[in-house]
């Protein structure tokens, strides 16, 4: 099996070699430190990590985040999570094939056990990504007694994932700064408080009657805590998609994909193929050209993507097929993916017969929208537990807007506590809604003539909460309205004060979106210089490359002439100068980085398959179809209890994570209220756990599993 590991990266530094010996099915094979078991299988050539009991069809990884369990695996004779699972040298893992045979423990006759460990905080916090983190530092900075924990390895949460530059405000939010550093900028500042604890590897299981939370710790202890405020920072976790061959091994979610490729540097794939404009697909994309991937196309089923159109710039810049009212009906292999089926949509999102494509892809990112993680909050106020929420936990925003969210809410859960008697100032509310604000509208693009000098040109066309450009610049060049930093930046063409083209706003721009164009030499000829985040060794000078406008369009083909590093944004980024012809010059707006090959045509299919609706799975874990499912709320069925009981659906591992949000879409797509559906509750534990935790004895042998 060839390794799958991502050895040169432009951003993202390949700092440890995988040296702890592990084996799978007698194989030995190797795994960095602190790596994560399916994502060490992933980088050894293991794709199916088992087969599923009820119809043996094949099974890897989905989420990659504890949320499902597709990807278990027997691991020293324990069925676990493989994605939640570190390594250790000797580890001996096997598929789950079937149904687990348990291991041999010794019955114990006489159990004695201890009381369980119980911890009084002021403050809880629920998740540290940058909502909590951001929530910690306002309650440390007010002295306020709080625990944060976190199930995975690293604080920082999605921002780990994040290689790229962010939007929002410079100054509120480090706009301009690569979501990796901020998970560090944050981190520090976290665990600069000594009355902030972290708990890592920490998993909140359940909130009780007595209002305590009951926290599962990397060390298998069970803790209580029982803190006077909660914090639910938990974030969100991605919706599925019902089509034919949704869980074949192949088939990701976004944040599964991002978490192989950045935090683990690990390839899964070498053609992707990507459902979803949104600005999780879109900018999955972008890291997947930036690992070596060859991304073969993009389908939204609505009639524009609903990203920011900078990262779909970037995409189609780099020459990658996207269709908007375009959906996948299915995806096509025998035990991985091989290929999917596209169609185009008509106005009700369904597919029109005779518009059906293949396209082969041997992986499919799913990026179809977020659903916030908030049992906890609806756990807690029915125990009454004083809860606050932030983040993607109390509404789906972008990350720099996360940040400020967990900024008031810390605050908030302070005055709560008596701690902090100052008032929240109305700014702060201001600025949130800013960041919290959905694309504005687009503004035509106008092309800039000037032949003369050397000035930057914005490629960037939609209002979006942005403003590092106009805070790099040096000579106050670059104007964003700092009332409301959405509208769009303007450069000032003003006597006397002319860009000295330090390129600062050309590294800086989390969009890509702004070049250097130089005609002080020649008004015929002009020097344009662009950003590059790709591994320098794909480029030298002297190289001719494509380039093209905003859209897409190719322009020409140039020369390269120059490279540099801007001081400050050394990391990833490098400023490539090209020399173009003064009639395109300022119009070139990125370069070409894949080039049309025919695993990236929509090809007319050889035939037209048959593809049913109904046969999409909706529950990964006990195997229930969507057409199971759709009789029963034909029937009349309107309690997700009684699908349950006849299907099994939302029985299995992940506890309806995935599932539940699904059939209640598949309600309202049969035109029936939500407010009409009888839900079925959520009751703790909300994740697996070994008894033997529970049971908690005092010598320190397993009861059981």
């Amino acid at each position: 099996m060839p390794e799958s590991r991502i050895k040169s990266h432009p951003i993202l530094p390949d700092t440890s070699e995988a040296t702890l010996p592990f084996y799978w099915k007698d194989q030995q094979f190797f795994a960095r430190p602190g790596e994560m078991l399916a994502s060490a299988l992933i980088a050894n050539g293991v794709q199916i990590f088992g087969h599923h009991p009820k119809d043996n069809s094949a099974q890897g990884v989905f989420c990659a985040n504890g949320q499902c369990s597709q990807c278990m695996v027997i691991a020293d004779a324990v069925p676990v999570k493989s994605c939640m699972t570190p390594v250790h040298a000797g580890m001996v893992v096997h598929p789950a094939e079937g149904l687990p045979k348990l291991p041999d423990i010794p019955f114990q006759k006489k159990i004695t056990p201890i009381p369980t460990p119980e911890l009084v905080v002021d403050a809880l916090i629920i998740g540290g990504g940058p909502a909590g983190l951001s929530a910690a530092i306002e309650l440390g900075t007010l002295g306020v007694s709080t625990l944060l924990i976190d199930d995975k390895d690293r604080l920082g949460g999605k921002l780990v994932l994040q290689t790229h530059r962010f939007f929002g405000s410079s100054e509120a939010v480090y706009a301009g700064t690569r979501g990796i550093d901020i998970a560090k900028k944050l981190e520090e500042e976290v665990r600069s408080f000594q009355l902030v604890s972290v708990w890592l590897r920490s998993t909140a299981l359940g909130i009780f009657e007595d209002q305590s939370v009951g926290v599962f710790r990397e060390a298998e202890v069970y803790t209580l805590v029982r803190p006077k405020v909660l914090l639910v920072c938990s974030g969100a976790r991605e919706k599925s998609l019902a089509f034919p061959g949704n869980t074949l091994p192949g088939v990701y979610g976004a944040g599964a994909f991002q978490t192989l490729v950045n935090r683990d540097l690990v390839r899964p794939c070498n053609n992707l193929f990507i459902i979803g404009g949104g600005n999780v697909g879109l900018i999955a994309g972008y890291h997947a050209i930036q690992a070596g991937i060859n991304v073969v196309g993009l389908v939204e089923a609505a009639v524009q993507c609903g990203g920011y159109k900078v990262h779909l710039d970037k995409l189609v810049r780099s020459g990658v097929d996207v269709r908007t009212s375009h959906t996948v009906t299915a995806a096509l292999g025998s035990e991985h993916v091989e290929k999917v089926i596209v169609a185009e949509v008509d106005k009700h999102f369904d597919p029109i017969p005779g518009t059906e494509r293949e396209v082969p892809c041997d992986t499919v990112l799913v990026a179809v929208g977020l659903d916030p993680v908030n049992e906890f909050i609806a756990k807690a106020n029915l125990v009454g537990l004083p809860v606050f929420s932030a983040g993607d936990a109390h509404e789906i925003a972008e990350a720099s807007a996360a940040i400020f969210s967990g900024k008031i809410t810390g605050n908030r859960a302070a005055k709560f506590l008596y701690k902090n008697d100052h008032p929240i100032p109305d700014e702060w509310e201001r600025v949130e809604e800013i960041l919290k604000s959905k694309p504005g509208k687009t503004i035509s693009e106008s092309v800039v003539s000037a032949t003369k000098g050397v000035f930057p040109v914005m490629h960037c066309s939609q209002e979006i909460p942005c403003n590092p450009c106009s805070t790099v610049c040096p000579r106050d060049l670059i104007l964003v309205d700092e009332s409301d930093i959405r509208h769009l930046p303007r450069f000032l063409d003003e006597e006397g004060r002319d860009c000295i083209a330090c390129a600062r706003c050309v590294a800086v721009c989390p969009g890509l979106a702004i070049s250097l164009v130089d005609f002080r030499k020649s008004s015929q000829v002009a020097l344009v210089s662009l950003p590059f985040e790709m591994p320098e060794t794909s480029l030298i000078i002297g190289q001719s490359v494509e380039v093209s406008d905003t859209d897409g369009a190719l322009l020409a083909c140039l020369p390269v002439v120059g490279t540099r590093k801007v001081p400050g944004y050394r990391n990833g980024t490098t400023v490539v100068t090209l020399e173009a012809p003064a009639d395109i010059a300022t119009r070139i707006a990125g370069m070409r980085l894949i080039h049309p090959t025919p695993a990236q045509q929509f090809d007319e299919a050889d035939s037209n398959p048959e593809v049913l609706s109904d046969d999409a799975y909706i529950c990964r874990c006990e195997r229930v179809k969507a057409g199971e499912i759709r009789q029963l709320i034909h029937s009349g069925v309107r309690d997700i209890n009684q699908i349950k009981a006849v299907t099994k659906a939302s029985m299995g591992a992940c506890g309806g994570k995935t599932c539940l949000s699904m059939i209640k879409r598949m309600y309202q797509s049969e035109g029936i209220l939500l407010s009409e559906v009888t839900e079925t509750p959520s009751r703790p534990v909300f994740i697996e756990m070994p008894i033997s935790i529970l049971a908690h004895c005092a010598n320190d042998e397993k009861v059981g599993e």
